[in-house]
């Protein structure tokens, strides 16, 4: 099936770049490009994309602002945000992960890596790594705050040592294995900690394990 891609940019030569890109994909069509995060939200909702990649500094709303949009339209429930940072001084990616975003993006990433991202948030899955991920988000939330509604404690003693472990950065083979479970059983374990905290995909797990102090910096 292919991957339908909305790209959010405020700069033109970046867009044309990203959709030449995505156009030499074979399961990838372009199906619009906004340069504002207001029109990033309009075309997500009349374009029907399955991924939006959305530059967190834009004109008019911010990338965050039309994340958080996208991730509360019910209607718009299927679609995934991938932000784009430039990492090391784009200070908004946490919020954009509490807004919803299913991962993010280096600006200077290679090709290869933006088409492999672009599959992997199609397919439900959020792009978190053990390494920069991780570290990214301890450094932003080294104070814990009180446990949300349906927060961790609503889970069982193996839902906890999962959602510890997804919190670190771990994927569901690396949890099977450090777990002693199948991969299926991880997966499984996973879907139902979603469901109970009513998380859209991983990366929220990632940030209520930080928030809730099951995960701190220093553990990674």
């Amino acid at each position: 099936m292919t991957i339908r891609v909305l790209l959010a940019d405020d700069q033109t030569l970046v867009r044309a770049a990203f959709a030449m890109l995505v156009e030499s994909a074979r399961d990838m069509e372009v199906v619009g490009q906004a340069g504002t995060g207001r029109e990033a939200v309009e075309l997500a909702r009349t374009r029907r994309a399955d991924v939006v990649v959305m530059d967190i500094r834009m004109p008019d709303l911010d990338g965050i602002e039309a994340t958080r949009l996208i991730a509360a339209d019910e209607d718009l429930a299927g679609v995934r945000v991938l932000v784009l940072t430039t990492y090391d001084t784009d200070e908004n990616i946490v919020e954009a992960l509490r807004a919803g975003a299913s991962g993010f993006l280096v600006k200077d990433t290679r090709p290869a890596e933006l088409l492999d991202a672009v599959r992997t948030v199609a397919a439900g899955e959020a792009l978190l790594s053990p390494g920069p991920t991780a570290r990214l988000i301890a450094r932003f939330l080294r104070s814990p705050v009180a446990p949300v509604a349906g927060g961790p404690e609503c889970l069982s003693d193996r839902e906890r040592e999962v959602l510890t472990l997804v919190g670190r950065g771990l994927n569901n083979t690396e949890v099977a294995e450090a777990l002693g479970l199948s991969p299926l059983t991880a997966k499984t374990h996973v879907s139902r900690i979603m469901g109970k905290l009513g998380a859209r995909d991983r990366a929220q797990l990632v940030v209520v394990a930080y928030e809730s102090g099951m995960v701190t910096p220093g553990t990674m």
